[in-house]
């Protein structure tokens, strides 16, 4: 696809760009900041001491792996928006906006009973200090009081995004993020009356921050002159189980793709726990600053398919592939620039997690495959947020799956979990075996999803009416 590029004017490509761009940077900016409230709880826990961090890691690990997937599911939105706007349907946006927060709140009761019920099994496996696994199902008890709102959000974040206004998630998010650190402060020290939770008050100041998220940016909404046409508060509407199936047929492998890519990083943050707390800390510090940096391609693979829905909702399957394709170049421009900088940048960038001089060295190394892996991971990420702008859902999920568990999960724990030999080297190679694996499994994925889209664009363009 990208060598159609060529044959394009460059004006075209230019304009093209510069609005996914124009998309994707309010975008940006909102995901970096909420991603951002990670960022603060990784460093804040991590001030507190090596056990704090360790708790906050895997307790994040539990709260993002059901957050992503749900949110997966969420998605669904998206495309569905976006082809209604593309086909000028204001008052279909509006009841769909309004079922779609219905939708979002079921999701997320599901998600907050999921994580109350997975602490005893959870607590029965892991065999940390209790003091440790006290503070990770406390962490993971905070979050999930804020699954509700967090899935509402989600659904107020699709609904201002397909209708080309992201800057309203950014506001909110950016807010969000400066409350989230006196929030985190508090809840670690125990001030304002509050008890002191060390690394696991971060948690409870997630699920204070959602709520705050949900809130606002439905009042944002509800005022804002411009999403008033679409009438999203003019009138109440019932839950409708017949729409909540259309979300979920469409969802649910979306839901699943969005599961086996974070469950693959959360399980190895898991399955290293024998390594101690030290490999531990040192893989959260690493994948919090790798979840910090993948928002660029996410935002770019978010507007991706705002712009691919919009194009298929109108009848214009050629802008859809044309679009398609700038938007895999702009991401991996954007890449290749991350990739540099993480290499020249990744003792530093470890040293802002922690200062424990173990953690520092362990996270520098891990950091060289982050950066090897980024080129390929923006590729796969931009490539399913295309199919998902033409509601191609399925296809994907099973690449995802068979790359990430099938080489991602399966190939690391054979690498960094059992003995033998293997090129020369002695296995098991410990952490760097599951990202030896990683890099791997993100590559396979990427050549699979960008054929898959450039077979089906050209299927699509083979039925247009010429």
């Amino acid at each position: 696809m990208l060598f159609e590029l060529k044959r394009a004017p460059r004006a075209e490509i230019r304009r093209e760009a510069g609005t996914l761009i124009h998309l994707a940077l309010p975008m940006l900016i909102a995901q970096v900041a909420q991603v951002g409230t990670g960022f603060v709880d990784t460093v804040m826990a991590g001030r507190v001491g090596t056990g704090d961090l360790a708790a906050a890691a895997l307790g994040s690990s539990v709260f993002i792996t059901l957050y992503v997937t749900l949110m997966g599911v969420a998605t669904s939105l998206n495309p569905i928006l976006s082809q209604l706007y593309g086909a000028d349907d204001k008052r279909a946006i509006g009841e769909t906006g309004r079922q779609g927060l219905w939708f979002g709140l079921m999701l997320g009761l599901f998600g907050m009973a999921l994580m109350f019920a997975l602490q005893a099994p959870l607590r029965a496996w892991l065999t940390l200090p209790t003091e440790v696994e006290d503070k990770i199902m406390l962490f993971i008890t905070g979050a999930a009081l804020g699954m509700p709102a967090a899935m509402m959000h989600r659904a107020l974040h699709a609904y201002a995004s397909s209708l080309g206004r992201p800057k309203a998630i950014m506001y909110v998010s950016i807010t969000a993020l400066l409350l989230n650190i006196p929030l985190n402060y508090a809840f670690i020290h125990g001030l304002l009356g509050l008890p002191k939770m060390g690394g696991a008050g971060c948690g409870w100041a997630t699920g204070t921050v959602f709520w705050f998220n949900a809130i606002a940016l439905f009042c944002y909404i509800a005022r804002h002159e411009y999403f008033k046409p679409f009438g999203l508060t003019e009138r109440f509407s019932r839950p409708s189980p017949k729409r909540f199936k259309e979300f979920l047929r469409l969802g649910l492998p979306m839901g699943l793709s969005y599961f086996v890519e974070v469950s693959l990083f959360t399980f190895i943050a898991f399955l290293i726990t024998g390594f101690g707390t030290v490999y531990v800390a040192s893989q959260q510090a690493v994948i919090n600053f790798c979840s910090l940096v993948y928002m660029v391609p996410q935002s770019v693979s978010t507007a991706l398919s705002v712009r691919v829905g919009q194009n298929v909702g109108a009848g214009n399957p050629h802008g859809a592939r044309f679009v398609s394709a700038v938007g895999l170049g702009v991401g991996f421009a954007a890449a290749l620039l991350i990739a540099l900088l993480v290499l020249l940048l990744r003792t530093l960038i470890m040293q802002m997690y922690s200062t424990d001089p173990q953690v520092v060295t362990i996270g520098a190394t891990l950091l060289i495959f982050a950066a090897f892996f980024q080129l390929s991971d923006a590729t796969q990420t931009i490539a399913s947020g295309a199919l998902r702008g033409y509601k191609l859902t399925t296809v994907p999920m099973m690449i995802h799956s068979v790359s990430f568990w099938g080489v991602g999960l399966g190939l690391g724990s054979w690498l960094g979990l059992s003995h033998g030999d293997l090129l020369g080297y002695t296995r098991p190679m410990g952490v760097y075996g599951f990202w030896v694996a990683l890099v791997i499994s993100l590559t396979a994925a990427a050549i699979l999803l960008v054929s898959y889209l450039s077979y089906a664009s050209r299927q699509r363009l083979a039925h247009s009416p010429q």
